[in-house]
């Protein structure tokens, strides 16, 4: 089931009711019952893998206590192969066949393909990334093991962020789980309920709307559209995506604070950025520090010189691409971003924790022109599709300058300005200092109205889940 659905509005009213109107003992089993029957809703029979990767990083886990260094560093490697083995066989297998058998053929040789025809689980890049992080943290001593396998379990599998994040923290999310939660206040139901319509209206409101027009532009056809029309698909597209994916968050965030748990920020205006390590700190940040922390700081960070930093930014940023989809397309992408980045630091630039200012419009027009680029080669087939894109839209044709697709896209993307703006207001933080009657009837009513309309309309799978 997904959020912009009338069946998941139905399963999140039972699920607040059972684990509110219970015993708070027994939440955490509410909640992962709960949670796998979110998930065995795509596909039961991806809920034996789900439990493999739970229990295995939970037993590694329970093993690395008073383990000496040596073992705990062959646990570490057992949780790390275990979990990128999976990773690797049901989303990497036959992409990197396909690689080397092309490969083989620029010589001569045509060797017979061996296809693994298995769907893609569900959100596996995020929860096999989460139970790693736990595993890191397990060996590096910043946490303690789990005791419960019921707490690890709903940890892993919790619902709200399971299938497209944000990518948690143990340190953050899994004390919030073993500690039994009490009743949500009434400040946090309000923003809690505020976040999940805002959410939602990003959905359907805007990135389902602009989906056709991202669709029809970037069909394999570009030359039977005009230069307008492709440039719009492409800002429609940087549209959609963001609207999709910080939607979901939105949502996610929303539910968790009516079940009292507070999932982190994975978006903080990120079109706004001035350069693009700045980006990386807007964008998806919840996916950015985890390649920090776990792979860019253990491969050297910016400790070893220069070199070895745009090295490190480049492994980086190549392997951040491939975890977006199994396809040359998201590896070229994430170069773009790697060189872009070391390009930033050879320049000295450093990420600004400076408000925006209207003096800053020069900055990040370049900076999302450059994020815009690189956004054509992640939604394009292929590089000779993208290269026709940009042909298309350099041709600049004099005639029908204006579409009504640009101009939708840009009502479109005016409104997602102004709900970034108002999500900073009070009214959508964790804790406020009151919540009005008044606004807490309107919001309800909203969100009623909101969740209406959804289930009324097509429920388009966000765009994050195929990856």
């Amino acid at each position: 089931m997904i959020f912009n659905s009338g069946v998941f509005a139905v399963f999140a009213i039972a699920v607040l009711a059972i684990v509110w109107l219970g015993p708070k003992r027994t939440q955490n089993a509410a909640l992962l019952v709960a949670s796998y029957v979110f998930y065995g809703w795509w596909d039961w029979r991806f809920l034996g893998l789900l439990a493999f990767s739970t229990i295995s990083d939970f037993l590694i886990g329970r093993a690395m206590a008073g383990a000496p260094d040596s073992r705990r560093r062959h646990l570490l490697i057992t949780s790390a192969v275990v979990n990128l083995g999976v990773l690797g066989v049901f989303k990497y297998f036959n992409f990197f066949v396909d690689s080397a058998v092309d490969a083989l053929g620029t010589i001569g040789l045509n060797p017979s393909t061996p296809v693994l025809r298995v769907v893609l689980p569900v959100g596996i890049s995020f929860y096999t990334f989460q139970t790693l992080s736990y595993s890191f943290d397990v060996y590096r001593r910043r946490i303690e093991p789990c005791h419960s396998l019921i707490d690890f379990a709903t940890f892993v599998s919790y619902f709200p962020q399971l299938v497209a994040g944000p990518v948690e923290r143990a340190h953050r999310l899994l004390p919030q789980i073993t500690n039994r939660r009490s009743r949500p206040t009434a400040s946090q139901l309000q923003s809690g309920i505020t976040l999940f319509v805002f959410g939602l209206v990003k959905k359907v409101a805007i990135a389902d709307m602009v989906a056709p027009i991202v669709d029809r532009g970037f069909a394999n056809d570009p030359a039977a559209l005009s230069s307008t029309e492709v440039a719009a698909a492409i800002v429609g597209f940087a549209v959609q995506i963001y609207a999709d994916f910080s939607g979901y968050t939105d949502m996610a965030r929303g539910i968790s604070r009516l079940l009292n748990i507070e999932l982190m920020r994975n978006f903080e205006q990120p079109y706004l950025s001035r350069n693009i390590t700045e980006f990386w700190r807007r964008w998806h940040i919840s996916l950015s520090t985890w390649l920090r922390d776990y792979l860019y700081i253990p491969l050297g960070g910016n400790r070893a010189g220069k070199l070895a930093t745009y090295r490190n930014l480049l492994i980086t940023m190549l392997l951040g691409g491939l975890w977006h989809g199994a396809g040359w397309n998201f590896v070229l992408w994430g170069a773009i971003h790697g060189v872009g980045l070391a390009i930033h630091r050879l320049a000295g630039g450093s990420a600004s924790a400076q408000p925006v200012r209207l003096r800053d419009a020069p900055s990040m027009l370049l900076t999302f022109g450059f994020v815009l680029t690189a956004w054509v080669f992640f939604r394009a087939t292929s590089f000779s599709h993208a290269m026709e894109l940009f042909g298309r839209v350099l041709a600049f044709e004099s005639s029908n300058m204006i579409s009504w697709d640009a101009v939708l896209i840009a009502v479109n993307a005016a409104v997602l300005v102004g709900l970034d703006l108002f999500q900073r207001s009070k009214r959508v933080r964790p804790v406020a200092s009151g919540a009005s009657p008044v606004w807490a009837g309107a919001t309800v009513g909203a969100g009623i109205v909101a969740v209406a309309i959804a289930s009324g309309a097509d429920s388009t799978p966000f765009i994050y889940f195929q990856f």
